[in-house]
């Protein structure tokens, strides 16, 4: 006891740490802005803190944008270093910057281990941590397969992913990508968590016109297709004028968006209320949800819909949406990129009643097969492979 005593405050929290199985960990992602990646961030955060876990939560960007606050237990880094570049050397000093802070910021924190999030910034994480003693973790959140990171990226990545300590993807597709060049570490596959919806939620809002709805959500950037739901949404005329479209989320295309809608002459009949913190009192006053991606890693936004009992029509862009939807069974799936598909299998949702409801009623199961608890446990089995925990 005397020994412990001797030493500093943040040796005696490590032994009490070590001692009761609880972890000291930092994570890092480039924002809180709002996003699949984030939510999940702030979901794991909520829950190991929970649990009585040491957690620091460090961004490039600054803590005040945060548009998912996390538990407060929670300690909040905010490096507030996303300062655009104009050029390559601009660049490079920025790059530079975000090194030396981001090392600093973890080698402050204390760590037992690092989990880092989106490729970008595992590829900094990795760089910043070169010769720290902790195990590091990084995540790919979308199907690199699909979604272009530039030559330079993509190259850092290849380089310095096989120092990292363990690589996660939240499918089988980001598994089987990284395994091409990461061969003497742990590459696994842990999905993204799934939780039901909150009882208290809030009261039903909807900031949209009576009507059968259609829900879409997810931010409004090419990849996730929203222009070719838009025109399946356009080709579903026989269904009748009531029934509405809402899209939830906010970002770049909006403009494109807006303008796609009235010049398919459906812009009355088409709702874009923004980005919402807790979606599911929205959601519910859906008859079904669409996700029409071109490409996905594991879609948060589809398995929340489910978990809110809504049948999905998804394109079938992805392996991570082939273990979410079980078609037939609690959803329909469709070829990606084909808005004639998508029109089809929405009309038949929209014409068919009992069909929908029959697929709704086992679309909350989703939350049994990627709850929180499972994914949990998947990640504890991780850090312990690592000898951490």
């Amino acid at each position: 006891m005397g020994y412990i005593l001797n030493q500093p405050l943040w040796g005696i929290l490590a032994h009490g740490l070590r001692r009761y199985g609880l972890m000291r960990l930092s994570l890092v992602i480039y924002s809180m802005h709002g996003g699949g990646a984030e939510r999940v961030m702030k979901l794991l955060c909520d829950a190991w803190s929970g649990q009585g876990h040491e957690l620091t939560l460090i961004t490039l960007a600054e803590a005040a944008s945060d548009f998912f606050q996390v538990d407060p237990r929670v300690r909040r880094v905010g490096l507030g270093l996303l300062a655009d570049s104009p050029g390559l050397c601009p660049a490079l000093a920025n790059n530079a910057a975000r090194l030396r802070a981001l090392r600093r910021a973890l080698k402050a924190s204390r760590p037992q281990a690092i989990i880092s999030f989106g490729d970008a910034t595992n590829v900094l994480t990795i760089l910043a941590t070169l010769g720290l003693k902790p195990p590091v973790v990084v995540c790919e959140h979308t199907d690199p397969h699909h979604h272009q990171v530039g030559r330079l990226w993509s190259a850092l990545r290849r380089l310095t992913y096989p120092l990292a300590d363990a690589v996660v993807g939240v499918s089988p597709a980001a598994e089987e990508y990284v395994k091409r060049f990461v061969r003497r570490r742990p590459v696994l596959t842990i999905p993204n968590p799934i939780q039901p919806p909150r009882p208290d939620a809030g009261p039903p809002r909807r900031p949209w016109p009576l009507g059968p709805t259609v829900m879409g959500m997810g931010r409004l950037h090419p990849s996730k297709g929203f222009d070719l739901l838009l025109r399946a949404f356009a080709a579903c005329q026989e269904a009748g004028p009531s029934w509405r479209l809402v899209i939830l989320g906010e970002g770049p295309e909006r403009p494109r968006l807006e303008a796609l809608a009235l010049e398919l002459g459906i812009a009355q009949r088409v709702h874009l209320p923004g980005q919402v913190a807790e979606p599911a009192p929205l959601l519910r006053q859906a008859e079904f949800f669409v996700m029409s991606s071109r490409y996905e890693g594991f879609p948060m936004a589809l398995s929340e819909a489910m978990s809110c009992g809504l049948a999905v029509v998804a394109s079938d862009c992805s392996a991570g949406v082939r273990q979410i939807v079980r078609p037939g069974l609690d959803g329909l799936l469709v070829p990606p990129g084909e808005p004639e598909a998508l029109a089809q299998a929405m009309l038949w949702l929209m014409q068919n009643p009992q069909g929908r409801a029959s697929l709704a009623a086992k679309a909350p199961e989703v939350v049994e097969r990627f709850g929180l608890r499972r994914v949990l446990e998947q990640w504890d089995s991780l850090f312990r492979q690592l000898g951490v925990g």
